[in-house]
């Protein structure tokens, strides 16, 4: 599997946007997915402290950017150029979907190839000539009654596509406590069996099917230690309230649930 250095190899190219907020909000897209090489085809306003504002502490990504006047200066050097494009006429190349392309641009990253994700202005997106300096087409599939994406949207979708590509390990996020050992689990059944039997949800001289069903239940749940502690506080919480009930309260809650 390609590793997440072959990142470097990709450069976002936006041509002829017409407003700086859009470059922001791609330059956060960009470094949030990994990417931070940003080529900009004739801006109409760059730098500007709107695309800084919506860059969200990427603004290393925007002071690095490189501006051209032309698309053809901004794909110098690449092996592989994406047109993120909708349109169907005049084009002869077939279209893929971010997830289709994504693993096959990762490829040809690893293989030390260089490649530019190219797109267009906010209201008419690339037009033929520029689409045409490019060999590989993308489009996002959208509702077919509305599809309408910003253009820094487009460039999330398809960064986040090469990125869950990569690597859509999330493990690392996660921070489980221990887990709770058996001894401490059968004391928390031999807690919940007692406690049932006490506000008489489990009557003992009833067939015993619901303990061996809660047993497994908590089995599957692996519980942490933690999770033990907080369900045997609830059950002395339950019994110290069985205790104080109204005399109507413990009537009524002591019903046959026998299993």
């Amino acid at each position: 599997m390609p590793s997440n250095d072959c990142l470097s190899a990709f450069r976002v190219v936006l041509s002829h946007t017409s407003h700086p907020g859009n470059i922001g909000s791609t330059a956060r897209a960009m470094k949030t997915m990994g990417l931070t090489r940003l080529y900009l085809v004739n801006p109409k306003e760059f730098p500007s402290p709107i695309a800084t504002s919506l860059a969200s502490s990427a603004d290393d990504v925007l002071t690095d950017a490189i501006v051209v006047d032309s698309l053809e200066a901004a794909l110098q050097g690449t092996t592989v150029q994406v047109a993120m494009t909708a349109r169907r006429r005049e084009l002869v190349q077939p279209l893929a979907t971010p997830r289709q392309i994504a693993p096959q641009l990762l490829q040809e990253a690893e293989r030390g190839g260089e490649v530019a994700l190219v797109f267009g202005t906010e209201m008419s997106g690339l037009t033929i000539d520029e689409v045409r300096q490019c060999n590989r087409l993308v489009t996002i599939p959208t509702s077919p009654d509305y599809a309408s994406l910003n253009l820094s949207q487009a460039v999330q979708v398809l960064t986040y596509e090469l990125r869950a590509s990569l690597d859509d390990d999330v493990s690392h996020l996660e921070t489980p406590g221990p887990l709770a050992k058996h001894e401490h689990v059968e004391l928390f059944l031999e807690h919940l069996e007692s406690t049932l039997l006490t506000i008489g949800f489990l009557k003992p001289y009833a067939p015993k099917r619901l303990m061996p069903r809660l047993r497994r239940l908590y089995q599957r749940a692996r519980l942490e230690q933690e999770e033990v502690d907080i369900l045997r506080g609830v059950l002395r919480a339950t019994l110290e309230y069985d205790r104080n009930a109204p005399p109507a309260v413990q009537s009524g809650a002591k019903r046959d649930h026998s299993r």
